[in-house]
């Protein structure tokens, strides 16, 4: 028998192995640090971006640039720290896959995660009603314009998203789904970086300047919304076997992709918006979006056409996403009796609510994204983080690996910013 001594111990940077059967062979399949670094930058890229810009007008691009790479830092800080809670409960438990609401209970108790899933719950309801709200809009819009139609109610575009969709994933085989879902994941990146190409040609430089930092707090709960991707970081960690240093490049980079992508987007946009478009702002309470302006052609055909394919889409594949999350986490409630599940009141239950939202309210948008940014993502990205790795610390400290450094003070300062977003978007209702 080899012994291994404790240098061996300190080398090795695997937890373990995913490994499978092929034939009669047992095979080794690590999970790449490309494909968790595109699975990251995937899942962080969503339909968060079109509010950007309507929350980013009053402030201008370099108070809103600055903000960006603020929340940036914070959600990288707060996906390590729910990266460290994984690996070590990989380290306690000697199991290779936890999911978040497995990594609540057995860190926060049952009271935790059932805290913890009701904010998951409020989190894809609160999307799934802005998704809907937005991408009928657009849909009924397009739908005017292209059959030269007269105005249509609102909430027929609502209804007809929902219907559409709605009803492809429902009736489509999972095969079907995922080829369909990346058919539009390509049409998004072909129309982003047309947007950027014909985009910057619109560019005014003289709207780059505009800077009102005291209008940056609306914007906080919307970028929050844009950077959150902390619900597949277990996942990550499976895949990358427990490996410490490819999960945290894996998080860094793969959430520095889409910042990225933000802070070009956001200036392109923002620097298309000329004064006279901006004399539309009324002094309702309705948000200005720089988008809605865009699509109608304001700034040229060709940028319109490109906006409103780009937003359609970025909701279609964000709507999906958070369909087949809500679907997996209403399995894992147990709500309906049955092996498998029954499909049609599972999907009912997930798309009827979000439709009925959104046809008595079509301009629930923003306020959703809002509110999902505000309570779900300051606490499902902030302060359950800090808290899990503030006890699992305390619980396990031999067995502790620390991915964040700083000690409580950083998760004091972690919890301490969620609790001020929640309380300055208090102030701003």
């Amino acid at each position: 028998m080899k012994i291994i001594d404790k240098s061996d111990v300190l080398e090795t940077t695997r937890l373990f192995s995913n490994v499978s059967f092929d034939g009669n062979h047992l095979v080794h399949k690590p999970g790449s640090v490309i494909g968790s670094t595109a699975l990251i930058a995937g899942t962080t890229v969503g339909a968060g971006i079109l509010a950007l810009p309507a929350v980013t007008l009053p402030s201008g691009v370099l108070p809103s640039t600055a903000l960006l790479i603020g929340v940036w830092l914070y959600t990288v800080i707060s996906g390590l720290l729910i990266a460290e809670v994984a690996l070590n409960g990989m380290r306690c438990s000697g199991r290779a896959s936890n999911g978040l609401l497995v990594m609540v209970e057995t860190t926060l108790g049952k009271m935790g995660a059932r805290f913890t899933g009701g904010a998951y719950l409020f989190l894809h309801y609160a999307l799934l009603i802005a998704y809907v709200s937005q991408g009928g809009g657009i849909l009924i819009s397009a739908v005017e314009r292209i059959w030269d139609l007269p105005p249509l109610p609102t909430w027929m575009g609502s209804t007809g998203f929902a219907a559409i969709f709605g009803g492809i994933l429902y009736l489509g085989r999972d095969k079907f789904i995922e080829r369909l879902n990346s058919f539009f994941v390509a049409v998004v990146i072909a129309s982003f970086l047309g947007l950027l190409l014909l985009g910057s040609t619109h560019v005014h430089p003289t709207a780059l300047l505009s800077q009102d930092w005291s209008a940056l707090p609306p914007a906080l709960s919307v970028m929050l919304v844009a950077l959150f991707f902390h619900n597949i970081v277990p996942l990550v960690a499976t895949q990358l076997e427990g490996d410490a240093s490819k999960v945290r490049q894996s998080i860094v980079v793969g959430s520095a992709i889409p910042l990225v992508m933000f802070l070009l987007w956001n200036a392109v946009i923002l620097g298309s918006v000329t004064p006279a478009m901006l004399e539309n702002i009324s002094g309702g309470s309705n948000v200005f979006d720089p988008l809605q302006v865009l699509r109608a052609g304001d700034a040229g055909q060709w940028l319109g056409i490109l906006v409103t394919v780009f937003s359609e889409f970025a909701i279609v594949t964000s709507f999906i996403g958070f369909f087949y999350g809500l679907q997996d986490l209403f399995r894992d409630m147990n709500l309906f009796v049955g092996n498998p599940t029954p499909r049609l009141p599972l999907v009912s239950l997930i798309v009827f609510p979000p439709m009925g939202f959104s046809a008595l309210n079509p301009d629930i948008f923003f306020t959703a994204l809002d509110y999902a940014g505000t309570f779900s993502i300051s606490i499902l990205g902030g302060v359950i983080p800090a808290v899990m790795a503030w006890r699992q610390r305390d619980k396990y400290k031999e067995l502790n690996q620390q991915l964040v450094p700083g000690g409580k003070f950083i998760l004091v300062i972690m919890i301490a910013i969620a609790l001020t977003a929640i309380i300055l978007s208090k102030i701003k209702g």
